[in-house]
């Protein structure tokens, strides 16, 4: 069960949080669907819900904004040693922030942004709350992924604000993909070009769980209520499903133990 109890570095996506009309009915979809223990913040933390796996923090269900009209959608958050740093390099780079960066009580500061290409993001500073404490587990996030119709002007975004760097593992042609890695680091996340994909979808951020049985996890979620957009697909990197929740929010499922094929390569 890989789990962490400390910060994670800075560029590395560290936490995920859904916004949703009714936090109730998402936190009975997603205990019904991932097993999680789904926990009470205090009070002044304005009715965000904590999800653990394991007795460990998996992720956090959260009201939408008060006045705000804005969809349903999981976050990803990247990891910063600073904040307010992190936020002067999203604008120097051509992002936008949404607000600037604020103390959650005394457990992070924060803010959320978007690239260049549309992609709306979080930033995260860790103090009590260090992140994710589980993942690559059943239940837990395992992957995430930028899709963007700006493949070249997203790379070199984040290239700016964290540091990253991209293996393409695409061929170029009909499959655009590459992941990013802190220097010297491993592939910690994917790119997607959209371009090569039907319809115009916007820019966004997909959150993928890891799962024991894409299938039986792809069922469980149309039994709660949701609907699966794809899937289950066979591909390199697992069996995998996209699943939009009963409130609409879109996330993946993967078993990255059943793989087939390769990727083309470049």
């Amino acid at each position: 069960m890989p789990t962490r109890d400390e910060a994670w570095p800075q560029g590395t996506p560290c936490w995920i949080d859904c916004q949703v009309d009714d936090t109730a009915k998402a936190r009975e979809f997603y205990a019904g669907l991932f097993g999680w223990e789904i926990m009470d913040s205090p009070e002044e933390a304005g009715g965000y819900l904590m999800a653990l796996k394991n007795g460990k923090p998996a992720a956090g269900i959260g009201p939408k904004p008060e006045g705000m009209s804005v969809p349903s959608a999981w976050t990803t958050y990247f990891a910063a040693d600073s904040a307010d740093d992190i936020a002067t390099k999203v604008t120097a780079a051509g992002g936008q922030n949404f607000m600037p960066p604020f103390d959650v009580m005394d457990v992070g500061r924060m803010f959320v942004a978007a690239d260049p290409t549309g992609a709306a993001f979080g930033v995260w500073e860790a103090q009590t709350h260090t992140g994710a404490g589980i993942f690559n587990e059943h239940g837990a996030y395992c992957w995430n992924e930028l899709h963007t119709r700006s493949y070249r002007q997203a790379q070199d975004f984040y290239a700016q604000v964290f540091g990253w760097s991209y293996t393409e593992i695409g061929d170029g042609d009909s499959f655009v993909y590459s992941t990013f890695a802190l220097p010297g680091g491993a592939g910690i996340g994917g790119v997607s070009d959209d371009t090569k994909m039907p319809g115009q979808t916007p820019a966004h951020w997909l959150t993928w769980f890891q799962v024991d049985d894409t299938d039986a996890a792809l069922a469980k979620a149309t039994e709660l209520g949701a609907t699966v957009i794809m899937g289950a697909d066979d591909s390199p990197a697992g069996r995998m499903g996209i699943v939009q929740a009963p409130q609409s929010e879109v996330f993946g499922v993967i078993d990255p133990t059943h793989t087939v094929g390769q990727f083309p390569g470049p």
